[in-house]
């Protein structure tokens, strides 16, 4: 049975919930002292980690939807995509004001540069920026075939994110390397369109 728009409409909401809440714990979180004894690194990672799983909701909608046949529900792919922009610029915010300071935003570009993890993470969120900028159907259209090249880079990000993620640990832990597998799954699942590309 194929979901209707009205169940596409309640599933938004509980998407937009599923977002949402989070940012609720983190900031109870904090002001509770429940992190460690380094809250900023907590804080980074857990809004880290939210940017990613995120993205790779956003990557499992196309195939959901072709493999279960519901195609209703690319209509929730774009508020997943802008949420997982919206985390993705918390960790950029946390990581400047938290790790570096408020008063040493001149020091983000240096790190950002001779930090190989950290070049990675900023070009995922200028990326990211790019297709929450042009979301929009008013955008779509005014692109045109554009858009979709544009869109297509969503797939860098599919790669960048998690290896920045698994740069960034001191040590390999299983929860970096289930989010790469993760990206890698929804990568393979489009081989496809990457052998198109190739030919």
């Amino acid at each position: 049975m194929r979901l209707t728009a009205k169940q596409i409409t309640w599933l938004k909401v509980a998407l937009h919930l599923a977002a949402f809440l989070p940012f609720i714990w983190l900031f109870y979180a904090a002001s509770q002292g429940l992190f460690s004894a380094d809250p900023a690194k907590d804080i980074q990672h857990f809004t880290g980690r939210m940017a990613l799983k995120l993205l790779l909701a956003t990557l499992l909608i196309t195939p959901l939807a072709r493999y279960a046949k519901q195609p209703l529900l690319i209509r929730t792919r774009r508020l997943l995509g802008v949420w997982c922009f919206a985390w993705a610029t918390l960790h950029l915010v946390s990581y400047s004001l938290l790790e570096l300071g408020i008063s040493n935003l001149s020091l983000l570009g240096q790190e950002l540069i001779t930090r190989p993890y950290l070049s990675l993470g900023i070009i995922s969120w200028f990326v990211l920026l790019a297709l929450a900028a042009t979301s929009t159907q008013s955008a779509q259209r005014k692109l045109g075939p554009r858009w979709q090249r544009l869109h297509n880079f969503v797939y860098l990000v599919a790669i960048l994110a998690p290896v920045h993620y698994l740069w960034s640990v001191k040590i390999i832990s299983p929860q970096p390397l289930l989010y790469a597998l993760g990206a890698f799954i929804l990568l393979a699942l489009r081989y496809k369109k990457f052998r198109q590309w190739w030919r």
